[in-house]
């Protein structure tokens, strides 16, 4: 069935915790009805940042709300809900976030990671509604993604599935080569640079742009492999770039040794506006759709 035609009517409050700053939104009617935000607390005290946690959600939460996605960048289990050693909130090495905020607001709460996140996200708001198994895969300033199979997020042990950046490649691993650190690890410059440059046709930017897209493909095919996805659904900041290498990317692509897997696969980017609190959100609708 075709999640447009699964209506889930569900006013839901969807969290991003990132590095810097903390947003949440409630959810309503499929789209983001009201944003809080604040700065993460520069403090070793983990109860400090789960205040100011507590203080947003307080901020946009009301009776309406049936539960709460939280989406963080690191490792999670995401049964018990306990959050491990949170990618530049060092005080955050082992929370139990789903406890604390279960027992704050009397809801149900869920919480994954980022890349996770926005595969769901994708699946029950964006261009993912039109397939039930894919890959969401974040290429950004790393490298990873969320697996959905059967329409729903594939279930792990150690929130490890998808790390596909992880795997080693060449003289590093796969990250160094396929996600944003490409361009500082072997042009010795920024990604946002580069792409201005290839955009105005400048050979050197245009050849590392074709690099990437070879490694990328490489990558893909990994992933391949592994999922045999029906599609792979692009974001981060790299994926705005996808003009410039998905030439080269799909050149590399086409020697996969099973052809027909090519010509099903579809390879699109994300056009979903605040993913990152829709991919939230989504955790619930995965859990109960």
């Amino acid at each position: 069935m075709k999640i447009s035609e699964k209506v889930t009517g569900k006013t839901i409050i969807g969290v991003d915790m990132g590095g810097t700053k903390i947003r949440t939104g409630k959810i309503k009617n499929n789209a983001v009805d009201t944003i809080a935000s604040d700065f993460v607390p520069k403090t070793d005290d983990a109860n400090e940042v789960t205040d100011v946690l507590i203080k947003l959600i307080t901020n946009v939460i009301d009776k309406e709300v049936a539960g709460i996605g939280i989406g963080v960048p690191s490792l999670v289990d995401s049964e018990k809900g306990i959050v491990y050693n949170v990618q530049n909130i060092p005080s955050w090495e082992e929370v139990f976030l789903k406890d604390i905020l279960e027992d704050k607001f009397g809801i149900p709460v869920y919480i994954n990671n980022d890349a996770n996140c926005f595969a769901v996200g994708e699946r029950f708001f964006g261009k993912g509604r039109e397939h039930e198994d894919f890959v969401g895969l974040i290429c950004g300033t790393g490298l990873g993604a969320g697996i959905i199979k059967n329409g729903h997020l594939m279930p792990d042990r150690n929130c490890g599935s998808g790390e596909f950046g992880e795997i080693p490649y060449l003289d590093q691993i796969y990250e160094y080569y396929c996600s944003g650190q490409f361009f500082p690890n072997v042009y010795n410059e920024g990604g946002e640079a580069m792409a201005k440059k290839a955009r105005e046709n400048d050979p050197r930017a245009l050849k590392a742009y074709d690099e990437f897209g070879h490694h990328l493909g490489k990558a893909i095919k990994t992933i391949m492999l592994a999922v045999d996805p029906a599609a792979i659904i692009m974001g981060g900041g790299v994926a705005e770039s996808f003009e410039l290498y998905s030439d080269e990317m799909w050149n590399e692509i086409r020697d996969f040794p099973y052809p027909r897997s090519v010509e099903n696969l579809q390879i699109v980017t994300t056009q979903t506006q605040e993913i990152a609190l829709l991919g939230a959100a989504a955790l619930y609708l995965d859990a109960n759709v």
